[in-house]
């Protein structure tokens, strides 16, 4: 195995073990509780759970997908976020071209893989995620790409279009708009993606929220005024534009006359 392919199999295995700790984040951050003690427990029966269960293979496998203390079954959306993280790491190792930026789009990744399900849960972005995910973002840039002026630009870009759209929207239907959270999630974004990727960013996130409206108003599960979670749309393709954003863009240009 050469020098890539062990950089791809330890960035899987990291996602694997990272995404774990993840469901923690992803569970207590909403709710104000230390994400550090105490250790993972089951959701169920409150058992602590083994260093060794955390892996995935041996949790979901080997034990079939249920409590080593009390056999009732784990919650399905737990491997989906361990195996989510370590897929997406896998895929910042297969097709980074810049070293120096695995570690702070690695940060980038886990962070909107965070964010998509905190949103989708509590309707809510936590800002100690998105705040200094914007100033690590605007860090990087000023040794690495895209470079401080399209990440300062981006960032401030991000945030101030969906401001914008909110505020219009509100102004319009008298239902609030865009929240605050949404808005510093932006220019997180802006700050690693630039001014193009976070552009391309809120495009990809509004096409996948119209179309999931659309789905919902036909089962008659909502309206034109259903409020859906933004940041759940914002933060995959987000995911997209940094691991694809290059190939993507090749293909928008090979349309154009």
């Amino acid at each position: 195995m050469d020098h890539r392919g062990i950089l791809e199999v330890s960035a899987l295995l990291a996602g694997l073990l990272l995404g774990s700790f993840l469901n923690v984040v992803i569970l207590r951050l909403p709710r104000g509780e230390s994400i550090v003690s105490p250790p993972s427990r089951c959701p169920r029966c409150k058992a602590r759970i083994r260093p060794w269960d955390n892996i995935p293979v041996l949790s979901f496998v080997l034990l079939r997908g249920r409590c080593r203390d009390c056999g009732k079954r784990i919650p399905w959306r737990y491997p989906v976020v361990e195996l989510t993280a370590g897929v997406l790491l896998w895929l910042l190792a297969h097709r980074a071209t810049h070293p120096a930026l695995l570690l702070p789009h690695a940060a980038f990744l886990l962070a909107l893989l965070v964010v998509a399900w905190v949103d989708l849960d509590t309707r809510t972005i936590p800002d100690i995620i998105t705040i200094p995910g914007a100033g690590m973002g605007l860090a990087v840039s000023l040794f690495l790409p895209p470079g401080p002026v399209p990440a300062f630009l981006g960032a401030a870009v991000g945030g101030a279009s969906l401001w914008l759209v909110g505020a219009a929207y509100e102004r319009a239907t008298g239902v609030p708009g865009m929240g605050g959270g949404d808005v510093k999630l932006a220019a997180m974004m802006g700050a690693f993606l630039g001014v193009w990727g976070v552009f391309g960013t809120i495009f990809l996130a509004s096409l996948a929220g119209s179309i999931f409206g659309a789905f919902l108003i036909a089962r008659g599960q909502g309206s034109r005024r259903t409020a859906i979670p933004f940041g759940t749309f914002l933060a995959p393709a987000a995911m997209v534009l940094l691991l694809f954003g290059e190939p993507l863009a090749r293909l928008y240009r090979s349309f154009l006359p």
